[in-house]
């Protein structure tokens, strides 16, 4: 199959990226292989595993102005530069649905030829552009969600297939007309002879998001140092944002580091760093889930809490038995390079596709 990867990238990783090439003038090739070595997101995942096993596919960060106005100019489309050229156009006024967005993902999309179009946001480009272009090269319209979503048929009508990481999510997506499976995320392996070591080890870290939707007290409470987005805490803890390879260094570096599930996860495990956390070879602490124990062995491969109460005690606990903190993060790790690689993922994923395809 060949795959098109449609990807969103937060702003603040974007302006941070584009300050460090400062003065460097990169071609779109070179220029898109420099982001994904920062391992934001899922990066590059999917497309390098799925051609691993024999597939075909290509990445596209849909609101990277700066890379997609690269693409325009090696393309000849010229007809785009007198809106795009110039860096004083601040990210803060390109809307997600902005017109020069959406043409140059058709023209991207009508040179590629995908047979899947698979979308790490179920909101952009949007169904009204999908279903445009659906109808011009007959592509199965996949999407992907692990956050807050509407479930409204006339928003999401274009999407053959909707996965998520949230088993929850299914019978509502397939109560509405969609067809939906259930499809968890990984840990990209390649990712560990990046790491280094530090010359500050941390004891105990959160490495995260800040919103109403989570919550922050329990790991604001025991963390020694966070790191994150949002709706940030005043604390002398908080270091500011990590992305990427930053981000891994900080979780490879830390004694314990932390996680707390966002409240539409409800009483499902689901999100990312439960799997970059182990994979790195850290013991986590997470907040208790019922389906936990399908992913890892509890007071095995990973630790749990259910109140702040819990959470201090154990962080205070494995903080000075070292050996068993040790047992358990390298437990962890073993699991997750079993069972939870991008890899498997990606086979899982060819395997659904067959059954829809």
């Amino acid at each position: 199959m060949k795959f098109l990867i449609i990807d969103i990238y937060y702003d603040g990783f974007l302006k941070k990226f584009y300050k460090s090439l400062a003065g460097i003038d990169l071609g779109y090739e070179e220029n898109k292989h420099r982001i994904m070595r920062q391992l934001f997101g899922t990066a590059d995942y999917y497309s390098k595993n799925l051609n691993l096993i024999g597939n075909i596919s290509e990445d596209i960060i849909y609101n990277d102005k700066i890379l997609q106005n690269k693409w325009v100019k090696e393309h000849g489309q010229v007809r785009f530069l007198d809106w795009l050229d110039g860096a004083h156009i601040p990210f803060t006024k390109i809307g997600f649905h902005s017109h020069w967005q959406n043409e140059i993902l058709e023209q991207q999309i009508l040179d590629y030829k995908p047979d899947i179009i698979y979308c790490q946001s179920l909101y952009d480009p949007g169904s009204v552009f999908l279903n445009r272009v659906k109808k011009i090269t007959g592509a199965f319209i996949v999407g992907q969600v692990a956050f807050q979503v509407n479930f409204d048929k006339e928003l999401l009508f274009v999407y053959d297939l909707i996965l998520t990481s949230f088993p929850h999510f299914v019978p509502r997506f397939k109560s509405i007309g969609i067809n939906s499976e259930y499809f968890r995320i990984g840990f990209e392996t390649s990712i560990l002879p990046k790491l280094k070591e530090m010359k500050k080890q941390y004891p105990v870290t959160f490495v995260g998001s800040f919103s109403r939707r989570h919550d922050n007290e329990s790991v604001l409470a025991v963390a020694t140092d966070v790191w994150g987005h949002g709706l940030v805490p005043k604390t002398s803890k908080y270091h500011g944002e990590a992305w990427g390879i930053d981000m891994y260094n900080i979780l490879y570096n830390s004694k314990i580091t932390l996680n707390r599930h966002i409240s539409t996860a409800e009483n499902h495990s689901n999100n990312m760093r439960l799997y970059e956390a182990t994979g790195v070879g850290t013991m986590l602490i997470t907040d208790y889930k019922d389906d936990l124990h399908k992913l890892f062995e509890i007071a095995k491969e990973v630790e749990t809490y259910k109140t702040k109460e819990e959470l201090i005690n154990k962080v205070n606990y494995y903080l000075t038995h070292d050996k068993e903190r040790e047992k358990i993060a390298k437990a962890g790790q073993k699991r997750t390079l079993k069972d939870h690689t991008y890899k498997h993922r990606m086979e899982e994923l060819v395997k659904i596709l067959n059954k829809y395809v």
